[in-house]
C-alpha cells in the first residue's frame, strides 16, 4: 500500500491557495500505521477533549496552526508528536493533498505520513480525549460518504460513517480525498463540500 500511495500522490496535482483570503494556515497529519494489531493498515483519528474552546469533542486528525518559519510538513509532524506522542520524521512523509478552507477560519493542508511497525500512542490529555486506529478499508464502505444537502448553503455537507462515529467535514472531506487520491488513484477535489451548520458558529 505504501508504494501505491507514493505513486498516486506523486502524480496528483495538489492545489494550494496563493491567497488564503484571511484564513490562517494549518496542517493535519493523515497518519497511516502499517503495524496495526489487526494486521491491516490503519489511520489515526482523535476525539478532541471537551475542554477545548473551539473544537471540544470533535473528531479530528492530529494537527494545528502553522507556526512562523514552519513548513506544513513540519507542522503536521510536530502536532502528531504533541497530541499523540508519536515521533515521525521527514522520511515518513509521503506527500500532501489539497488545501481545505474551514468555517472556523483556517486553511488546512493535509500531510500523509506512513509509520512502519508497532506504534505506541500516548494521547495528550490537554488536547485529546481519545485516539483510535481505524482500518483504511473502512473508507471504502458502500454507505460512505454521505452527501447531504442543507438549506443554509448551496454546497452539500459530507460525512463519513466510521466504526467510532459519523465524522463531519473538515475531517470527513480530508479523509475522503485521501481515500480517493492516495488509495484509489482518482483526481477528486473536496473543497466544495460544506461543513455542518454547528461548525459555522
Amino acid at each position: 500500500m505504501r508504494a501505491k500511495i507514493v505513486e498516486h500522490l506523486g502524480r496528483f496535482e495538489v492545489r494550494r491557495r496563493a491567497d488564503p483570503g484571511g484564513l490562517r494556515h494549518a496542517a493535519v497529519a493523515i497518519t497511516i500505521v502499517d503495524g496495526d494489531p489487526a494486521g491491516e493498515p490503519a489511520f489515526l483519528l482523535t476525539r478532541r477533549t471537551p475542554k477545548l474552546r473551539a473544537h471540544g469533542g470533535q473528531w479530528a486528525l492530529p494537527g494545528g496552526r502553522v507556526d512562523p518559519g514552519e513548513t506544513i510538513e513540519q507542522t503536521a509532524l510536530r502536532e502528531l508528536h504533541e497530541e499523540l506522542g508519536v515521533l515521525a520524521g521527514a522520511d515518513d512523509v509521503l506527500g500532501t493533498l489539497d488545501d481545505y478552507p474551514t468555517r472556523s477560519g483556517y486553511l488546512i493542508a493535509p500531510v500523509v505520513v506512513w509509520l512502519r511497525g508497532v506504534v505506541d500512542i500516548a494521547p495528550n490529555p490537554a488536547e485529546v480525549a481519545a485516539a483510535y486506529r481505524i482500518r483504511c478499508a473502512e473508507l471504502f464502505r458502500p454507505d460512505s460518504p454521505e452527501i447531504v444537502a442543507i438549506e443554509e448553503s448551496d454546497r452539500p455537507i459530507i460525512r463519513l460513517p466510521l466504526p467510532v462515529a459519523t465524522v463531519n467535514a473538515p475531517t470527513a472531506a480530508i479523509l475522503y480525498q485521501f481515500k480517493e487520491v492516495a488509495l484509489a488513484g482518482r483526481d477528486t477535489r473536496v473543497d466544495h463540500y460544506e461543513q455542518p451548520v454547528f461548525a459555522w458558529r
